[in-house]
């Protein structure tokens, strides 16, 4: 067995890696004593190519192209031996160059390969096949995420080398005492199921999972999946927001007693006025009471502030994983998470429960993203984001003042934002989700707006005041959220159609309340135009309303 400690993706496959490909074997990346003759041959191997290339076309311009194709072979060797994500994002080429010679140390891919089970990674589709970029066998096996497969020398190491790029991109975020992490290959409430399936094993007498209220369907549906009782803990109203009671957690351990409860399951990124969970506090209850901690931090990694949370949690009490979304937090394809935590044994238990081998394809895009973007690059959409918050904050502001509203005050939310909709609510009871049907059908997606008394049930369990975070929250309102990724033109656009919208609906309510049938706000838009808009609002209104629950 080859053992390496410079090599720290994919020890057990290294001479697969030699035999494959040249790119993956400098003697500082496998310095290994029974592979070292392997490594000399390949590399031999190498200088005999160019040698003879060298018969055909100048020695000057092929050493030149020699010299080129080692600086893309540098930067290889430098994310192999460090597995931490480069500072500066690489060219088109060199990503492709390395998903090149990681896809040709696939079984399916050699070239005197005879498959004759039942999963030799075979595809129908050269478009598939190239969709793929050919990793066709996926990421574990039968019973770890994380393992390597001895046919797929390339997916394996691309597996190891995500995961390890992605902690590192973690720590850059805030979480600097992360120990693991892995890419699961499921959306962030699947994820979240995986981690409580997991302590199932450990806490065999447990039942309930004590939840402070986050009106969000799949967090919910997570608990109710594992096949848990969520204790639902309502928040409790300080100024505008929606914060966390401590007392209310606590009493429910003592009641249901500590044995019972498989743990505490926490937010970070939520939807404003509803904030973050006192984190920090929720994990010095679970050490005191030695109750496991999730924390579902979903759209959180794009936030210091968040991941501060996060930290500062484990750091004077307990986290024993945190969840989040790929899509949200690295602009990739909805269908993937990573489930990080502090203690290693207990992450690699959560890649152990997860039944079969996976699809590579979040692995994949996230690798992609990574190394084109380079940390300097992600830290710069971290800091765009912060500056869009910022601007949507102050263009809201502004905008909810003309027309009597407020921006409601939620300095502990650093990501999302929420605008009262008392004055639309007070004259028509449908204008609140009319609004909501106007932006979605004027191409604005991502606002929501939240009526008041809405009662929804799920899986069983009835919300009221479902989307408000609480059973009466003093008035209905807007959400926007500023997330990674946003652009000025976006806030621009979307601040222009909203006022355009609530202009409409405040002709409307005139027109009705027969105070004027003459728009004060603006005189140069076409009253036939805006009639038949309302008209096409009404016939969606049904289908934004189910869109949003």
């Amino acid at each position: 067995m080859c053992e390496s400690k410079p090599h720290i993706f994919a020890p057990r496959a290294c001479r697969t890696v030699q035999a494959t490909s040249c790119v993956l074997v400098r003697p500082r990346v496998l310095a290994c004593g029974d592979c070292s003759a392997a490594t000399v041959a390949t590399a031999d191997m190498n200088r005999e190519s160019f040698a003879a290339g060298e018969r055909l076309v100048s020695p000057a311009y092929v050493r030149q192209g020699h010299e080129a194709r080692r600086s893309h072979e540098h930067l290889i060797r430098l994310l192999l031996e460090k597995g931490k994500c480069p500072e500066d994002g690489w060219d088109e080429s060199t990503l492709e160059l390395f998903l090149h010679e990681l896809a040709i140390m696939d079984s399916n891919n050699f070239l005197g390969n005879c498959g004759v089970g039942e999963r030799e990674g075979r595809v129908a589709s050269a478009l598939v096949a190239r969709r793929h970029y050919r990793f066709i066998h996926g990421i574990g096996r039968s019973g770890d995420i994380s393992a390597v497969q001895p046919k797929a020398a390339g997916s394996s190491l691309l597996n190891k080398i995500t995961n390890s790029l992605v902690l590192d991109i973690i720590k850059l975020a805030g979480v600097h005492t992360v120990s693991n992490c892995f890419v699961v290959p499921m959306a962030t409430g699947m994820s979240l199921t995986l981690c409580f399936l997991t302590l199932r094993h450990k806490r065999p007498k447990a039942k309930y999972i004590i939840w402070p209220r986050i009106d969000q369907k799949s967090c919910f549906k997570s608990m109710i999946t594992a096949g848990f009782e969520p204790v639902v803990i309502e928040n409790v109203l300080e100024g505008d927001e929606l914060r966390t009671d401590l007392k209310a957690v606590e009493a429910k351990v003592q009641e249901l007693g500590p044995d019972y409860v498989l743990c505490v399951h926490s937010t970070t990124s939520c939807f404003a006025p509803r904030v973050p969970d006192r984190v920090e506090q929720l994990a010095v209850i679970c050490a005191n009471y030695d109750i496991p901690h999730i924390v579902n931090n979903a759209y959180g990694v794009q936030s210091s502030k968040c991941m501060h949370l996060i930290q500062q949690g484990a750091r004077v009490g307990r986290i024993d994983a945190f969840v989040q979304s790929l899509d949200k937090n690295f602009m990739v394809p909805v269908g993937g998470a990573i489930i990080a935590g502090f203690n290693d044994s207990f992450i690699q238990e959560i890649s152990k429960m997860y039944p079969g081998r996976a699809s590579a394809s979040p692995s994949l895009d996230v690798l992609i993203t990574l190394l084109s973007l380079g940390s300097n690059g992600y830290k710069k959409l971290l800091k765009e984001r912060k500056e869009m918050f910022s601007y949507l904050s102050n263009q809201l502001k502004k905008l909810s003042e003309a027309y009597n509203e407020r921006l409601l005050h939620t300095p502990h939310n650093p990501i999302s934002l929420a605008v009262t909709l008392k004055t639309l609510d007070e004259h028509r009871e449908k204008a609140v989700t009319q609004l909501g049907s106007m932006l979605f059908t004027r191409q604005v997606s991502g606002a929501r707006v939240v009526p008041l008394g809405s009662v929804q049930t799920v899986s069983g369990y009835t919300f009221r005041g479902f989307m408000s975070h609480t059973d009466n929250y003093p008035c209905a309102y807007l959400n926007a959220a500023s997330a990674i990724g946003m652009k000025t033109q976006d806030v621009d656009l979307f601040i222009k159609r909203l006022d355009k919208c609530l202009k409409t609906i405040r002709k409307e309510q005139n027109r009705e309340s027969d105070v004027s049938g003459i728009d004060s706000y603006d005189k140069t838009e076409d009253v036939d135009n805006e009639e038949m808009a309302l008209k096409l609002d009404n016939v969606l209104l049904d289908t934004y309303q189910a869109a949003a629950s």
